[in-house]
Order: C-alpha cells, then sequence, then structure tokens
C-alpha cells in the first residue's frame, strides 16, 4: 500500500486541522519539533521524497492517542505505518535504541536454518508439552533476560508464571522450540520483508504443532498475530491474551486466590488497549485477588499514557520525560506496585528510573514493578 492509498483506506484527507492529535501527544509535549498534524498535511500535500526523508516518520510511538482524540475518525497509525514501509524501500531507516541488537537479533531469527536452545527458561516443575490445543506463544522474553539484565529484568519469570497459571487449570501448553521473534518491531521499523519470513516461519510452526488456539502474555504479539499477520497470510486461528482466557476461569469459579494485601495501579499497554480494546479483563483478575487494592492513574484505559519507546527505535530524551511523567502518576496513586502487562513497559520504566540523576526526584517516580502473570501466580500460590 503506497502512500497514496494509505492517506485514503487512513481517512487521512479529512483531516480538520484542529490539531486535536498534536494536542494530545505524549511526543509533542516534549518535542516541539513532532507534530502528528504537521505529518498528515505533508502526507496530503504530496511531498513524498521530503516527507519519506524526515527522521520525523519515525518519531511517533504509535499508541493511538491521536487516533482516539480524532473527531474525524482518521487512522493516524495507518498512515504512519505506510510512510515507513516506503521510506524503508527509499533505504531510510530509523535510529534504533542499544545499537540495534535487537532488530540484528530479528533478522538473525529470519534464517530458516537456525536451531536456536530456547527451552532452557522452563522451569523443570512445569508441564509443556506437544497439546494440539492449547499453545502458548512466549515471543523474546528469553532474550529480553540477556539484552536488559543489568536492569534487573527477569522476563521469563512471566512466561514461567503464565505456564504454572495455565498448569493451575490442568492445561498443559505446548511451547515451540523453534519459535520466532513475531515481527512486530520489524514491521512498525518499515521492514516488510523480513517481517514476512517471521510471520510464515511461525504460521509453519504453528501448523505442524496442530494447535488451534494460541494464548499470549505479550499484547505485541497478540496484536501482530491477530491484526497484522491476517493482512498478509491466510492465518486465523482462535486467539487470546491470557488476561482474556483467565476472565472466562474467574467466572466458570475455575481460578481463585490467595489473599494479597498490597495496594497496585495498572499500565494499560497501548497494543492491548487502544490497539485491542482490551481493558477490563487485567483490573477484573486483579479485583480477583482478595485483600489487593487498585488505584487508577490520573489517566487510564484509553486515556492512559504510553511507555515512550516504541519498537526499540526512538528512544531519546523525550521518551525520558515521558517515561518519567507516567511513572510520577503511578507513584502519585499511592500503590506498593506498578503492574505492567507488557514487557517492553516493565523494561523502559525500570531503566528511566534507573537513569534518575538525583536522590530526591528518585524518591518522586521511584516505585516497583511486576508484571501481571507474575503476581497471578503468586496470588495462585502452590
Amino acid at each position: 500500500m503506497n502512500i497514496t492509498e494509505a492517506i485514503k483506506k487512513s481517512k487521512a484527507y479529512l483531516c480538520l486541522e484542529c490539531g486535536k492529535c498534536t494536542g494530545v501527544c505524549p511526543v509533542t509535549k516534549f518535542n516541539r519539533g513532532y507534530s502528528p498534524r504537521i505529518l498528515i498535511n505533508r502526507a496530503l500535500r504530496g511531498t513524498n521524497n521530503e516527507l519519506l526523508k524526515d527522521k520525523n516518520i519515525w518519531t511517533c510511538l504509535t499508541c493511538m492517542l491521536c487516533d482516539e482524540r480524532c473527531p474525524a475518525d482518521i487512522n493516524y497509525i495507518e498512515l504512519t505505518q505506510a510512510i515507513r514501509l516506503e521510506a524503508q524501500k527509499l533505504g531510510e531507516e530509523a535510529i534504533c535504541s542499544h545499537g540495534g541488537a535487537a532488530q540484528s537479533l530479528m533478522r538473525i531469527m529470519t534464517s530458516p536454518n537456525l536451531m536456536p536452545k530456547r527451552m532452557d527458561w522452563i522451569d523443570k516443575n512445569l508441564k509443556s508439552g506437544n497439546s494440539d490445543e492449547v499453545l502458548y506463544f512466549v515471543g523474546c522474553l528469553p532474550y529480553f533476560d540477556i539484552l536488559f539484565s543489568d536492569i534487573g529484568i527477569e522476563a521469563t519469570k512471566s512466561a514461567n508464571a503464565t505456564i504454572k497459571t495455565l498448569n493451575h487449570l490442568e492445561i498443559i501448553p505446548a511451547v515451540l522450540p523453534q519459535e520466532r521473534c513475531c515481527g512486530h518491531d520489524l514491521l512498525w521499523a518499515g521492514d516488510l520483508e523480513n517481517f514476512k519470513k517471521l510471520a510464515q516461519y511461525n504460521i509453519n510452526e504453528i501448523k505442524k504443532s496442530g494447535a488451534n488456539k494460541i494464548i499470549f502474555s505479550c499484547p505485541e504479539c497478540y496484536r501482530t498475530f491477530k491484526i497484522d499477520y491476517p493482512n498478509f497470510f491466510d492465518f486465523n486461528l482462535e486467539m487470546y491474551h491470557i488476561s482474556e482466557f483467565l476472565t472466562r476461569a474467574i467466572d466458570d469459579e475455575k481460578l481463585k486466590f490467595k489473599e494479597i494485601e498490597k495496594i497496585v495501579t495498572f499500565q494499560d499497554p497501548c497494543r492491548l488497549g487502544r490497539h485491542l480494546g482490551i481493558y477490563e479483563t487485567p483490573r477484573k483478575i486483579l479485583t480477583a485477588i482478595p485483600k489487593l487494592k487498585v488505584n487508577e492513574m490520573r489517566r487510564s484505559k484509553n486515556r492512559a499514557i504510553c511507555c515512550g519507546v516504541s519498537a526499540w527505535m526512538n528512544c531519546t530524551t523525550f521518551s525520558k520525560c515521558i517515561q518519567l511523567m507516567r511513572l510520577k502518576e503511578a507513584k502519585a496513586t499511592g500503590a506498593d506496585l506498578l503492574v505492567t502487562a507488557c514487557p517492553k513497559c516493565e523494561i523502559h520504566f525500570n531503566c528511566a528510573m534507573k537513569e534518575v540523576p538525583s536522590v530526591e526526584r528518585s524518591e518522586q517516580v521511584k516505585i516497583e514493578t511486576v508484571n501481571l502473570m507474575t503476581l497471578i501466580a503468586e496470588a495462585i500460590g502452590e
């Protein structure tokens, strides 16, 4: 889809020049050089070559706050994605964080002959196998433990917690030993070719497994499978975010929790919330835990602020400002824990807290983070 087609499909031509998209954009709040409205205006004027070389096309967090606020119902992120795909064809690329290590790893994973040893993270006390019904798609969590060990990230802890919770429900999920990255980050960085390679590989492996139901704990994987894969491939299995799956178990009285006497606040991931419309299921699970109190941040659900970085791009001083702003909101709730449902949210918030320069400022934003599934596994006990 070229930019002209994207303008029609995203309804960008309906722009009223009201500026509400720019007014709500968390990036524009700190980076006055970026504006969603100006980006649309330039796309409409047809200055494509100039636009495709503008580094601001990589600045958007694709968090969908602008889509949420737009009175003309313009799909900003669809237009943004199309612009990036066209820019990548010209050799334009975003400035990637961590020296592009994550992107390099994703591209390495496109090799069909790769034989990754990625099953050692599974706790020996847990049961996983070759279920012909339920498959747990893990995503890049095992790699995050290595890439971000310096900030205390244990992403596979939440993956083990997911398997533990499924085992508690007497489900032994299949886990693919040759699973690849879902391709989310490459797609949003404009690398369609390598995204398709990863997607096709995963689809083939899932079909070979015989599974007819996929469960995700990562919102980005879930969004990629549910929305992006069907756009390019004939792929349509039964899919659930783990919070949706567990909410059904709570309704059926198959899942009960022990008491946890703490106050928590919940960070709505962009992909789970505005991209997929899932707000209530994580909250329903949290409120089902006896003595656990949920205090909402000033901006929550469809108004929630993103963690400040998207697809390992645009990690700048502006990103840190967004993260610290959000952490202050979390701290202001009086919560003991900031519960995240996205591994990247946890990574970015922990990174921001580590880099706070003064003790005084640190006290304003410092809050312990925990993944939703890790907390659920704790509440199950056993």
